[in-house]
């Protein structure tokens, strides 16, 4: 592994090295509901439509892409504009390295600087690695939906929790711009270098 790591901005042009990442846990986990593993051209689509609203950020160990992160929709629901939902992905063999704390780092700072207030993530139960991240970035447990998918088999628990992004909502807080409307480009611009 290099002496340091680069997490930047994905492009569009980052996309066959996600689908190749991704492809192992949806062909052969429960990590991800999806059932077949997308195409390149089906990933960029989601990184530009990411990058549009959210954000996506991509792991760099010398100069190849080995991790990635992203916002999403939570809900649909004009009222939720100010959730997101994330995700982290690294390749195999990276679990525990500090990869998936890095991409979560740069993401959480993306998304709060276009307005997003809190971060949910479902996990898919059992899963210690993924929920251990996710304690160590600050999410709290907020439930569990018990047998909603039907994968390898089995029917298995979905764990959701959440995390505020940047200062969090307040009980009586006016929200700001729905996110998305603007980028605050000083933010969410650059690269962000971490050591291993």
């Amino acid at each position: 592994m290099a002496e340091s790591w680069l997490v930047r901005d994905a492009t569009v042009e980052d996309a066959a090295a996600c689908a190749r990442i991704y492809e192992p846990y949806v062909r052969d986990t429960v990590v991800s509901f999806e059932l077949e593993p997308p195409t390149a051209a089906e990933v960029a689509g989601r990184i530009a439509a990411a990058l549009a609203r959210h954000a996506w950020v991509v792991l760099e160990d010398d100069g190849r892409v080995v991790g990635y992160a992203y916002g999403s929709t939570f809900n649909a629901r004009a009222a939720y504009d100010w959730s997101t939902s994330v995700s982290v992905y690294t390749e195999t063999g990276r679990r525990r390295t500090g990869a998936g704390r890095a991409l979560y780092t740069a993401l959480f700072d993306r998304l709060a600087a276009r307005g997003f207030r809190t971060a949910l993530a479902g996990v898919v139960l059992p899963n210690d690695a993924s929920v251990g991240l996710h304690a160590a970035m600050g999410f709290e447990p907020v439930g569990t939906f018990r047998r909603v998918g039907w994968k390898l088999g089995h029917w298995h628990d979905v764990a959701w929790s959440q995390r505020p992004l940047g200062t969090g909502p307040g009980e009586d807080d006016d929200p700001p711009a729905p996110p998305g409307a603007t980028v605050d480009t000083a933010a969410s611009a650059g690269d962000t270098r971490t050591s291993n």
